[in-house]
């Protein structure tokens, strides 16, 4: 175990410092400021679900975060015993791989995926589809009336939503 000695005069440098910047006893503390929201991977990807995931005390979550899958996340459902014994089982093993967060719930495993709308299910099916295979959420589309040509975001922000 390495030891890291701190001189005197560093600590109180820093001491000086802290008691500089602390309020007068007789002033009311200043609130604490929000928390910085934590900053996003760069494979990561934001998305909002179609219906939403109603959890067990009855709150919607439709934001979320999904990110890039690896080789072992789409090898992994394939020894799984759920996945052997019913094959369609996969895209629910391998989604709650790969969404790191809906809503509040970071801890997105199996039994959440599960209780999710069939509508929500398919949106992130393809979701995942889209982000490993093009790297993006963008798609090209053409209007069917006027046959302009344009780039709509489907990870479904407001506008243009999903």
């Amino acid at each position: 175990m390495r030891r890291r000695t701190v001189s005197g005069g560093g600590l109180e440098e820093v001491l000086d410092t802290l008691a500089a910047a602390a309020p007068a006893p007789a002033e009311a503390p200043a609130p604490a400021p929000a928390p910085a929201p934590a900053a996003r991977r760069p494979d990561e990807f934001d998305f909002e679900l179609p219906r939403g995931y109603l959890d067990d005390e009855g709150r919607t979550h439709r934001t979320g975060t999904m990110r890039l899958a690896t080789a072992r996340d789409e090898l992994r459902p394939q020894i799984d015993l759920r996945v052997k014994e019913n094959p369609a089982y996969l895209s629910v093993v391998l989604l709650s791989q790969v969404i790191t967060r809906l809503g509040t719930i970071t801890d997105v495993h199996a039994g959440v995926v599960e209780r999710m709308y069939a509508t929500d299910v398919a949106f992130l099916q393809d979701f995942y589809r889209r982000i490993n295979s093009e790297g993006h959420t963008h798609a090209a589309v053409t209007c069917p009336l006027c046959q302009g040509s344009f780039e709509v975001d489907l990870s479904g922000e407001r506008l243009g939503e999903s």
